[in-house]
């Protein structure tokens, strides 16, 4: 059982990597929190993203991600779900002063279970993660290395641990630019505006796309 050649882990790996590396909403939410929070928020939201991918990664094994693919119902109620908590987020952020950047005088008082909670969000609501999935890691299924489900799990489970050797680096130095961001009001406060406008933006792309 799960016995593969090494083209096919270099293969699967590589890709792993690539798609850690691709930015969208998750790597967008992270950096957002450890910039605006520090590196606790940073780390909750990460290990949020986590666990809305887990989801996913059980939705692909269990087969419950075709309903997704073929239902354009179910799809396009996850789609504008999805879009409007990116959208409400962005907006969260553009209508702030930047006060989360600037000092500690006003301290964030959003706890890392609300941070990691959205980031359950943002992953899960993600209906093209889904898919995604669905479409991608099939590939790496191989005839007599076990059941189909339980090759979905393993390779689906093996994208959250390649993310967990190239995330937390992200996360580290996101604070350290964070701490500089809070001496600097007015670098903090255009940094808020340009993470409000990728949400909004990265919402907006998520509303017009399609399967």
């Amino acid at each position: 059982m799960f016995e593969y050649t090494i083209l096919h882990w270099m293969t699967f790996l590589s890709a792993a990597v690539l798609l850690n590396l691709s930015p969208g909403p998750d790597i967008a939410f992270i950096l957002g929190q450890t910039l605006r929070n520090g590196l606790r928020q940073g780390l909750a939201a990460m290990f949020g993203i986590w666990t809305g991918a887990g989801l996913h990664v059980v939705m692909a094994a269990a087969g419950l991600s075709a309903i997704l693919a073929t239902s354009a119902l179910a799809f396009s109620i996850v789609k504008w779900l999805g879009a409007a908590y990116l959208i409400w987020l962005g907006i969260k952020m553009l209508l702030s002063r930047g006060d989360s950047f600037v000092s500690n005088e006003n301290p964030n008082n959003q706890s890392k279970h609300s941070v990691y909670w959205q980031g359950v969000l943002v992953s899960a609501l993600n209906p093209k993660v889904a898919i995604f999935f669905l479409a991608f890691l099939p590939q790496f299924v191989v005839e007599g290395a076990g059941s189909n489900g339980a090759q979905l799990f393993l390779h689906g489970s093996l994208i959250i641990v390649v993310a967990a050797f190239i995330e937390p680096p992200l996360v580290l130095a996101g604070s350290r630019l964070g701490s500089f961001l809070k001496e600097n009001r007015q670098v903090g406060l255009w940094m808020d505006r340009g993470l409000g406008a990728l949400f909004v933006t990265l919402g907006v792309r998520l509303a017009a796309s399609t399967r």
